[in-house]
């Protein structure tokens, strides 16, 4: 497999996917749910895996998300997710929570073992009901297999407003054993997460419990996931889940193992991978945007401020037009809960210094538009207050957003 890029401890693979960890199928079909692309997948282990998960902070947690935490509840071990998008079974009442439970009782039938071993995601449409019959037979119609086109076709199966795939995939060692982590991932729209639709699948053949697996996933999503956003919009039915199948050999892995660093990377890598990915490509952008905050009192204000500037409609709007317009920053920066000196900030659009101590700098007008017409924004912003730094992730926000959004029912 081609080797991309390489960290100290941490590798990752050109054409790594979900299947790549040692144990793991797929597979996606078009059932009839979208008029035209696949629209129901589903991710297979092979034994019994160690999971995890985290969910969407809204008040109304999809039917998937609450069949997802019951079967995580027995156990805290999966064999299967079972996806469809174009409908999310969100605001559903009791029927909606009976589809999404018959969803996972019929990915069991079909692959043979116990209901709780199954995870239940779905993305679309929010308030209407799922069409159970063509759910039905497009279940009856998965066959999993491990190779690249079958992780494609459930990476195209979880897609709705999105434009491309998004996948990632990185190998590391733990006790001398290649242990591998792959993802794929859904999030174009209502991309505002705390914990939107975005849905995230990950898959490891790393030997680790499930309580300890649920605590990096928790510490990795608040670096990553939680600091991405497109509109400000937090979806019903957000759900990362990670599934470990053990099959790598290496001893159980606790933060006192002495390769963990390794394998936490591998991970933390994974979900920043696909997170970005996902900002990259919110609805109608064109620009990702990455703001990094430096010397704030702690890592968690630097984080609030970073995603306070990405989360701008004046800054994001500025970075579409190409206009380095730092004022909007600053303006930003003003309302976020954290602690700023207003006598001392500094402020750079990617090499170009704007600010510095709160005084403004000379730069070229030339200069700075053409910088903004890279696909990459990066803006830095230093409080001079601690050793606090945090990241966050987002894009510009053009014409093509409401466009999209002004007809996304039909």
């Amino acid at each position: 497999m081609t080797v991309t890029k390489q960290t100290a401890q941490v590798t990752a693979l050109a054409g790594g996917t979900v299947v790549t960890p040692k144990g793991f199928q797929a597979a996606g079909v078009h059932a009839g749910l979208h008029h035209s692309k696949k629209d129901i997948g589903v991710i297979v282990c092979d034994v019994p895996a160690s999971a995890a998960a985290v969910y969407t902070q809204s008040h109304f947690q999809a039917a998937p998300l609450k069949v997802t935490q019951a079967s995580l509840a027995v156990e805290q071990k999966l064999r299967a997710v079972i996806v469809n998008s174009s409908c999310a079974n969100a605001c559903t009442g009791e029927q909606g929570l009976r589809d999404a439970y018959e969803m996972r009782d019929l990915c069991a039938k079909q692959f043979g073992f116990a209901p709780h071993y199954v995870a239940v995601a779905s993305t679309g449409v929010i308030g209407e009901h799922l069409p159970m019959e063509k759910i039905r037979a497009g279940i009856e119609k998965l066959a999993p297999g491990a190779t690249i086109a079958d992780a494609e076709a459930f990476q195209t199966a979880i897609l709705t407003t999105d434009t491309v795939m998004k996948h990632a995939c990185y190998e590391t060692k733990v006790d001398g054993k290649t242990v591998i982590v792959g993802g794929a991932a859904k999030g174009s729209g209502m991309i505002h997460p705390n914990m939107a639709t975005m849905l995230a699948f990950i898959t490891t053949d790393a030997n680790i419990s499930s309580p300890v697996l649920q605590a990096a996933l928790r510490s990795i999503t608040d670096v990553s996931f939680n600091q991405i956003t497109v509109d400000g919009d937090t979806s019903t039915n957000d759900m990362v889940v990670v599934m470990a199948s053990g099959l790598a050999g290496n001893d159980e892995l606790t933060p006192d193992h002495p390769d963990w660093e390794n394998f936490y990377e591998a991970l933390r890598k994974t979900c920043e991978d696909l997170a970005k990915q996902i900002a990259k490509d919110g609805e109608g952008a064109t620009k990702l945007i990455e703001v990094r905050v430096h010397g704030a009192k702690t890592d968690d204000e630097a984080k609030k401020i970073a995603k306070q500037i990405v989360g701008s409609n004046l800054v994001k709007t500025a970075v579409y037009g190409a206009d380095a317009n730092w004022g909007r920053i600053i303006g930003a920066i003003g309302y976020a809960d954290a602690d700023v000196d207003p006598a001392n900030v500094d402020v750079a659009i990617g090499p170009i210094v704007m600010l510095k101590g709160s005084e403004p700098q000379p730069f070229s007008e030339e200069e700075a538009v053409a910088y903004l017409q890279n696909d990459m924004i990066v803006i830095d912003v230093d409080l001079h207050l601690g050793d606090g730094f945090g990241i966050a992730w987002g894009c510009d926000l053009t014409y093509d957003y409401v466009k999209i959004n002004a007809s996304y029912r039909t």
